[in-house]
């Protein structure tokens, strides 16, 4: 008498779960981080116009410092004081060196203002760093980056 067991061998399947976690969660970060960048460029600050000015394609977590006419500065939609401004710089550009800022100061700002900013960007070792102006034309309301 023989005994034989029969096998049924099932087709290999691929386990779809965890990798359709993985990309609904990396979605769900990058839908995120689109809406915060966007409110940062919604602050009501009128930037000045330059002729010259181009528009850059946007890098993924640059950091967006905004300079109101009145010399307060906000990050992420918080008023922060200037070395607290260089402490959260000099924190990320240590882990991340070489990390993009943009500083979108108003076209009413003092001059001396926006230079204590960037000399705050330097003292925290952020190089990387640009101006935002807005195009000649007013009526499209396009921000360019010089």
């Amino acid at each position: 008498m023989t005994f034989r067991r029969r096998h049924v061998s099932r087709p290999a399947a691929l386990a779809l779960t965890s990798m359709l976690d993985v990309i609904f969660l990396l979605l769900c970060f990058f839908v995120t981080a689109s809406v915060f960048s966007q409110w940062e460029s919604e602050i009501s600050i009128q930037l000045p116009a330059a002729a010259t000015g181009e528009q850059p394609s946007r890098l993924p977590g640059e950091i967006i410092v905004n300079l109101a006419k009145d010399g307060s500065v906000t990050v992420n939609g918080k008023k922060l004081a200037l070395p607290d401004l260089e402490s959260r710089l000099s924190r990320i550009s240590k882990f991340y060196p070489g990390q993009p800022v943009i500083i979108r100061a108003d076209r009413e700002t003092r001059y001396d203002a926006l230079v204590k900013v960037i000399d705050t960007c330097r003292a925290a070792d952020v190089w990387n760093f640009s101006l935002a102006t807005s195009g000649e034309e007013r009526e499209s309301g396009a921000e360019k980056t010089l």
